[in-house]
């Protein structure tokens, strides 16, 4: 009984509670309204009828009382006793044609041909309440028409006594069933619309929170109406939710577990690609060959941290100088395997003409090309004898490794400082270019012969130039001329020659400034290939060289 008086106080703070009772309040009221406009206007006319069969009683008394040869006058006079009823105020008495024979009292406002017809009027003003009523000549039964006016005070406060009685009903039964409505409301609507919205208060903390489920209050409630749809959609909902949210964390622990995977072996392949960018970098010479009156540098930059490109700078039998610049095709890790091969082979096969049965053919340049040399004769054989190196490693590639499809544009050339002929061997590679020492180019060293590596037992020609005092041999790969800036444009062959048409008095200057530019042609774009640069120059003077090597990883 506590417990139920408590939720019927707490009943006024639901706000779902008052607009209920409030309209169930106004719905009983308007119902009683509209039944008591009816029974006002039924009640009304009840108590008119009432007054109108007293005053008939009357009449008729009067009408007994008074002869039938009696005069219009002597009616009249006799009508006057009516007077003695303080409800009778008042008549007029008419000829059935409507002549009028007199009228005592307050005159009626209710013509004689309305009172002919049976109408009966109701007027009410200000102060006073006044109804006329008719009395044809059959109800007289005599040749006249009567009409009396009647104090309606005494009906107009029967009416407001009607009307508070039934205003007074209606309260009474609208607070009734307010007050049942309000109390009904707590344990069929109220209480469960509680408990529900705790529950989801409950769920909405577990879910946010990552909390263990709760007991829900609604579980517990068994209904077969719109509310309990709600309840059991709640729970549905929420089982669904804690379903997927374990699925989530599932997949979240799987996810994070192979991240962790992911992680790990990308920290070990980027350490193993480091040692790998290490090792390749101890490929290239450390410093460069030093001879009296040459001056040789070189630049490198990979695109990544293992590259595909390659110089190198070696001392042959005799004193001659081998010259490679190369790129292997494709770019990573298996570019920077096949780089250390074909140096290896390259440096290998540069001492000696053969290698287990594999033999490589050539054929000798020109008679005009093979007149450079100083004293007009053709090249030592020992130049020769060092660039069938190139032929013995393309037939090892081919041989051993051609279903990787592996190859390399390489330029190799033997170099003997004391004259400055140059015998080479172009595979396939873009033209290193001689750069006379008034600026300009004064000639491409054209391919000699295809790619390195595709097919075995392929011919390379042999070409031979002379690097006169001051000139320069500039060779590199195509990350030069294709180095991309941001907007997509390409340094070109175009804004390579324009760099040369100045003269330059040292390797190193006319290198530094090459890099610059496509660094700064680059910009913030990233490095789509590996940049290569080798440049060999021959002293104005005889009295020693530079060598620098400019390596950038």
């Amino acid at each position: 009984m506590p417990s139920m008086l408590k939720g019927l106080f707490s009943l006024p703070t639901a706000r779902l509670s008052r607009r209920i009772v409030f309209w169930v309040f106004v719905s009983v009221v308007v119902i009683e309204a509209i039944i008591l406009i009816p029974s006002y206007n039924r009640r009304e006319q009840e108590l008119l009828s009432q007054l109108r069969e007293v005053s008939s009683a009357k009449i008729s008394v009067i009408m007994q009382m008074t002869g039938a040869e009696a005069s219009a006058l002597e009616l009249l006079d006799q009508m006057r006793q009516l007077r003695l009823d303080p409800i009778i105020l008042g008549g007029a008495l008419h000829h059935s044609d409507g002549k009028k024979v007199g009228m005592f009292g307050e005159q009626p406002e209710l013509s004689f041909s309305e009172g002919n017809s049976g109408a009966a009027i109701y007027l009410q003003s200000q102060n006073s309440f006044r109804y006329d009523a008719a009395w044809s000549a059959a109800e007289l039964q005599r040749d006249y028409t009567l009409i009396l006016r009647h104090d309606g005070s005494p009906v107009m406060l029967e009416l407001h006594a009607f009307v508070l009685r039934i205003a007074g009903l209606v309260l009474i039964i609208s607070l009734f069933v307010t007050a049942g409505a309000w109390i009904a409301l707590r344990p069929i609507v109220v209480a469960p619309i509680i408990r529900l919205r705790n529950d989801l208060t409950s769920a909405g903390e577990a879910i946010s929170k990552d909390r263990e489920t709760p007991e829900f209050s609604s579980a517990s409630i068994q209904r077969q109406d719109e509310l309990g749809e709600v309840i059991a959609a709640f729970n549905h909902m929420y089982q669904q939710i804690s379903d997927a949210i374990g699925e989530r964390k599932k997949a979240e622990e799987a996810l994070q577990t192979s991240l962790s995977q992911v992680k790990s072996y990308s920290q070990a392949l980027k350490d193993e690609l480091e040692k790998g960018r290490e090792m390749q970098t101890n490929f290239l010479p450390g410093q460069l060959l030093h001879k009296p009156g040459w001056e040789i540098v070189a630049y490198f930059k990979p695109a990544h941290q293992v590259a595909g490109d390659f110089y190198d700078v070696f001392e042959l039998p005799g004193g001659y100088v081998g010259l490679v610049i190369a790129d292997v095709c494709d770019k990573g890790v298996g570019a920077a395997l096949f780089m250390a091969l074909f140096r290896s082979l390259i440096r290998i096969f540069s001492g000696q003409t053969s290698l287990d049965g594999l033999v490589c053919s050539y054929s000798q340049a020109s008679a005009n090309a093979l007149s450079l040399a100083s004293d007009g004769q053709v090249a030592e054989s020992s130049h020769l004898d060092a660039l069938k190196a190139v032929g013995l490693t393309n037939n090892y590639i081919a041989q051993n490794h051609g279903e990787l499809a592996m190859f390399a544009t390489l330029f190799f050339g033997v170099l003997d400082p004391s004259t400055g002929l140059l015998s080479y061997i172009s595979g396939g590679h873009e033209p290193p270019l001689i750069v006379d020492s008034s600026g300009g180019v004064r000639e491409r060293l054209n391919p000699t012969g295809p790619a390195v590596g595709i097919t075995p037992d392929t011919e390379f020609k042999i070409e031979q130039t002379r690097l006169e005092p001051g000139d320069i041999l500039l060779g590199y790969t195509d990350g030069v001329l294709e180095a991309l800036a941001a907007g997509g444009e390409f340094f070109t062959r175009k804004r390579l020659l324009s760099m040369l048409e100045q003269s330059t008095s040292s390797a190193t200057l006319l290198l530094d400034q090459i890099v610059a530019s496509v660094l700064s042609h680059i910009g913030e774009a990233d490095q789509h290939d590996d940049i290569t640069v080798l440049a060999v120059r021959r002293d104005l003077k005889t009295d020693g060289g530079i060598k620098k090597v400019k390596t950038q990883a």
